[in-house]
């Protein structure tokens, strides 16, 4: 089994009495990383369960909660010793908090948890486990946990993280980034030896988010919408969505597709950059940018619409995400910073980075307060400008 970063803080939360809430979206590694805990649990007094198998949706919304205790027992689990129960996919029962709840107050019961929409788990989830649970979010494959999965040896990642352009690690690894860029970070993929397999592992993916997550966590079938919106906000990434354009190419009205893209944040499909402003009117007035979480799937959903330059801003917000958050700036001007990552440092992302490019963002980053800025770049340029982050030193 491939270690994870995460790991270290999930095994150390799995010692605690908190509810542990994994969230994040499909086939992410979730229910890995649930295996991977109970694999270093130090007793065996625990069941894992599925919730997308209906005798366990079943089981779960028994609502005698002390016949569910008794069919617990039936099943292995002794209460007069500390239990673990691991769910998966609990945004599937609606019941479940209240179960979780009264478990956890009335027996020593430890919940390791996961679940695919941040809606649920930080919202209805969390109102119910007020004070009793962490939630830990999973995302694709950093760069550096790509590099583990392909079994490339680096005796000292942390080194190279965020680090200036050192050509070294750029000529040992820029092929490796290349394919990071294309397929993204999904584990399965990563694994996949064969391109072709690679992108059929990504066509099921998109299938299946949108067969399973969707029609689940919804209350309309809106399958076909769904994808169309997909494809059409795929040969968008990095723009600001204008929804009014975009329900002109559609068909789909406003409100539908604002909803939509709603559901494709809170499942953690895509995600949005708000812009930066210290004024919160303005920023609740001005667009987002949109971005999708895993280069892969957009690469499959926008086919040759994009080119390499927006593929790898997007590449960098995923990356970005992972680590923080992620806004933008924008002058009326038109004059902008790409992105304000954790509201203190300016990112100018170029495909390749000149001198003129570092200026810039110096001068836009001064300009609004701003004393940590970078130049992102993915090529050397001919005239060896190197004063920039390789893109794939952002883990």
């Amino acid at each position: 089994m491939k270690e994870r970063d995460i790991y270290t803080n999930l095994l150390k939360h799995s010692q605690k009495k908190q509810v542990t809430v994994i969230t994040g979206m499909r086939r992410v590694g979730k229910s890995t990383a649930v295996k991977y805990i109970l694999k270093h649990i130090d007793h065996r007094n625990y069941l894992y369960l599925d919730c997308e198998r209906i005798e366990i949706r079943v089981l779960f919304n028994n609502q005698n909660y002390e016949n569910l205790k008794s069919e617990l027992e039936l099943m292995g689990l002794d209460f007069s010793k500390p239990v673990l129960i691991a769910l998966d996919e609990i945004q599937l029962v609606e019941n479940l908090p209240s179960v979780i709840k009264y478990l956890y107050d009335t027996y020593n019961v430890k919940f390791i948890v996961t679940g695919s929409s941040a809606y649920y788990m930080k919202n209805q989830f969390s109102e119910s486990l007020a004070g009793r649970k962490r939630i830990f979010e999973m995302y694709p494959l950093s760069f550096k946990e790509f590099l583990r999965f392909k079994e490339v040896v680096v005796s000292d990642y942390e080194k190279y993280a965020w680090r200036t352009f050192n050509e070294a690690w750029y000529t040992q690894f820029k092929d490796l980034y290349a394919e990071y860029i294309r397929y993204g970070g999904f584990p399965e993929v990563v694994l996949e030896e064969d391109s072709s397999d690679k992108i059929e592992l990504l066509k099921d993916i998109i299938n299946s988010y949108i067969e399973l997550d969707v029609k689940l966590l919804s209350d309309y079938s809106i399958s076909e919408d769904l994808y169309k919106l997909v494809k059409v906000l795929a040969a968008r990434s990095g723009n600001k969505v204008d929804y009014t354009k975009i329900s002109s190419v559609t068909g789909i009205n406003r409100q539908k597709i604002a909803s939509y893209i709603q559901l494709l944040e809170y499942t953690y499909f895509i995600y949005q950059a708000t812009p930066f402003t210290k004024n919160i009117d303005k920023e609740i007035s001005q667009q987002t940018k949109l971005y999708f979480a895993d280069t892969g799937v957009l690469n499959v959903l926008a086919g040759e619409q994009l080119s390499s330059g927006q593929i790898f801003e997007n590449a960098i917000a995923s990356q970005l995400k992972s680590q923080g958050t992620i806004q933008y700036y924008q002058k009326k001007t038109g004059q902008e910073i790409d992105f304000i990552f954790n509201g203190d440092t300016a990112l100018e992302v170029k495909e390749t980075p000149v001198q003129q490019d570092k200026q810039t963002v110096v001068q836009r980053a001064l300009a609004i307060d701003i004393n940590k800025y970078f130049v992102l770049g993915r090529n050397l340029s001919n005239s060896s400008f190197s004063d920039f982050i390789w893109g794939g030193n952002i883990y």
